[in-house]
This record gives structure tokens, C-alpha cells and sequence, in this order.
């Protein structure tokens, strides 16, 4: 009798964890909105030419007010400071807010699909698959363009989709869709391809700079052009996952109940792999490979609101925006005038992220 008393006794302390996570769920979506928000505006105000805070948002709500209402707002800025503000800093700070919500919920989506706390973004092929794309074009077909867009963003993209693809295709020939068959194939393909991408570099060595800068990832030449390349491929893949987050959650308890909850598994699996590789490769098309942004971000999500994925993947979106933007911003004004790559910044932070994870994980064992 002792030892069930004690034992309900542990149930009921253990059942409000959930509920706390539910309450708690609210003030992190404020808080996450309000450091996007600030992020954001942080993110247009400093930089090699700072800008008053006041002029910068009454420019904003000019451009947002004149051509709707067409009301002006008194205190814009003007002239230089105006394109320095419109044509060169705002989008940039979009651009990483888009790369950095992808990549957080693309990382989100596959710790979840994989059952693996250490799943990223890159694990099945995207980064190598980009990186050979973007070395093929700076190497044979350097300054082409399609239109307004560059031709590196496109091949990176399609680089990117090709390494999932091969990776999918491979993992399931070998045995279907288990994580630990899939998470082997890319890690092959990714080696497969970044050997392709070695060699390359070798014949051309003399692009091996304009390579490693972006490889290193970089948001200096962002224009309202790659804003419109990444956009689509981004919104409709972060809305499917979002939509998806529910069966993730019906997924992580068994393949047997989430069949028996009319979830199918392989199906599900499928869709969360294909809309997080593709906002995966979108972002890496535009900014280069910039890691851990999709390891960090969700870790720190689940430590706030618990691990339904119908909380942490709109909160990782959220974060993970103002979490690149914020880095973004290290990497212009730590050394100004000079410039890190932002993939510098991310592993600074990342590294030690994982390391811990590592060390925290090997205690629990």
C-alpha cells in the first residue's frame, strides 16, 4: 500500500508539469514577439552609420502610412540615410529574420520527425548539396545572373534539394523510413557531395575566397530581390510545419497510436522532411551555410514552453528570427568597420551549446 500511495503521490507531483508548460505558453509568445520586434528595430538602427531611432521609425511608418492613407509623417529621414536605411540595412534584417525563422523551425521539425535532440538542418545533405552548387557556379559561371536574381542562390537551392533528395532516395532504398537509416544516407551523400565540392575547389583555386565567404554564410549583399527569391519557398514551407505540428506530437508517442489516431507515419514523415529541407534550402540559398541557428534555437523554445511541437515550432519561428537578426548584428558591429561572417558569430554561440548538450546528456547516462 505504501508503495502505490507513493507512488500516486509522485503522479500528482508530476502531472502539472504539462499545465505549466500550457500557462507558460502565452508570456513566451509576447516575449518572443517583443524580442523580434526589438531585434528588428535594433537591427536598422546601428550599424558604420548610425541612424536616430525616432527618424528611423517615422521613415518606416511614412513608407507603411503615405501609400495606403496617404498620410505623411513628419520626421523622415531623407536623402542618403534614407537608402541606407530602405535599399541596404531593412533587407538585410528581413532576409535574416527569414533565414533565421526557417532554419529554427526546420531544426525544430526534424529533432521532432527523427525522435534525435541533435538533428539540424544540414544532417541530410542540404549544406553539402548547396555548398557544391554554389562552388559550381562561382567556379565556371562566375557574375551570371537570371533576371534579378544571382545564379549562385538558384544552384545553392537547387544544390540543396538535391542532396535531400539523393539522401531520401538512398536511405529509403536501404530500409525505409526509420531515422537511423535516413540520418546515415545523409550522412553519406553529404560526404559524397562534399568531396565533388573539394575537387572543384582544387581546379579552381583561385575562387577559393569568394567560396569560403560564402560558405562561412554572409548577409552583406542582401537585396529586396533575395527577399522575393526565399519568401515563397519559406512561407509555404514554415506554414506546413506549423500545420504538422500536431501529428508530430500524435508521432512521438509510437507508429502503432498514431495509426490508430488516423496519422499516417511514413506519409507524415515524408511531409515534415520535404517542408523543412525546403525552407532549409531556400535560407542557405541566399545566406551560405550558417549553422547551428536550428540546433540552438529550439533547445532554448523547449526549455521555456515544454516539448509539444504545437508550441515549440510557431515559438521556434519566432526566436529563431530575432535570434539571426540579433547575430547579424554582432557580425557587423563587433569589428566595424570590418565585417564577420555571420556563420562565426552562430558557432561561437552554437558550439558550446552543443558541447553542453553533450556533457549534460553523459551525465544523465
Amino acid at each position: 500500500m505504501a508503495t502505490s500511495t507513493g507512488g500516486a503521490r509522485s503522479d500528482r507531483a508530476a502531472a502539472p508539469a504539462p499545465a505549466r508548460s500550457r500557462r507558460r505558453t502565452p508570456l513566451a509568445l509576447a516575449g518572443a514577439v517583443a524580442a523580434l520586434i526589438g531585434a528588428l528595430l535594433a537591427g536598422v538602427w546601428f550599424g558604420a552609420l548610425p541612424l536616430p531611432p525616432g527618424a528611423v521609425v517615422a521613415t518606416l511608418l511614412d513608407r507603411v502610412l503615405g501609400p495606403a492613407f496617404g498620410v505623411r509623417v513628419p520626421g523622415a529621414l531623407e536623402g542618403t540615410e534614407a537608402a541606407v536605411l530602405l535599399e541596404l540595412r531593412l533587407p538585410r534584417v528581413v532576409l535574416a529574420v527569414l533565414v533565421g525563422a526557417g532554419l529554427a523551425i526546420s531544426g525544430a521539425a526534424y529533432q521532432g520527425v527523427f525522435r534525435n535532440p541533435l538533428a539540424d538542418p544540414y544532417l541530410l545533405g542540404a549544406a553539402a548539396g548547396a555548398g557544391l552548387g554554389a562552388t559550381l557556379v562561382i567556379a565556371y559561371a562566375p557574375g551570371q545572373s537570371i533576371g534579378p536574381v544571382g545564379v549562385v542562390p538558384l544552384a545553392a537551392f537547387a544544390g540543396a534539394l538535391l542532396g535531400v533528395g539523393l539522401a531520401v532516395a538512398l536511405g529509403s532504398a536501404a530500409g525505409g523510413w526509420h531515422s537511423a537509416t535516413l540520418l546515415l544516407a545523409g550522412v553519406a551523400v553529404a560526404a559524397f557531395l562534399a568531396a565533388g565540392q573539394t575537387l572543384v575547389q582544387q581546379q579552381n583555386t583561385e575562387d577559393l575566397r569568394e567560396v569560403y565567404g560564402w560558405i562561412l554564410g554572409q548577409l552583406g549583399r542582401s537585396q529586396w530581390s533575395d527577399v522575393a527569391l526565399v519568401l515563397p519557398y519559406l512561407g509555404v514551407s514554415c506554414l506546413v510545419l506549423l500545420l504538422c505540428g500536431r501529428a508530430l506530437d500524435v508521432l512521438a508517442v509510437g507508429d502503432d497510436e498514431a495509426r490508430s489516431l488516423g496519422v499516417h507515419p511514413g506519409r507524415m514523415r515524408l511531409l515534415v522532411i520535404a517542408a523543412a529541407s525546403m525552407a532549409t534550402a531556400a535560407a542557405v540559398a541566399v545566406s551560405g551555410l550558417i549553422g547551428f541557428v536550428g540546433l540552438v534555437v529550439p533547445h532554448i523554445v523547449r526549455r521555456l514552453v515544454g516539448g509539444a511541437h504545437v508550441r515549440v515550432l510557431p515559438l521556434s519561428l519566432l526566436v529563431g528570427g530575432a535570434f539571426l537578426v540579433v547575430a547579424d548584428l554582432v557580425a557587423r558591429v563587433l569589428l566595424a568597420p570590418a565585417e564577420l561572417p555571420l556563420g562565426v558569430v552562430t558557432a561561437f554561440v552554437g558550439a558550446p551549446f552543443f558541447a553542453g548538450l553533450l556533457w549534460m546528456g553523459g551525465r544523465r547516462r
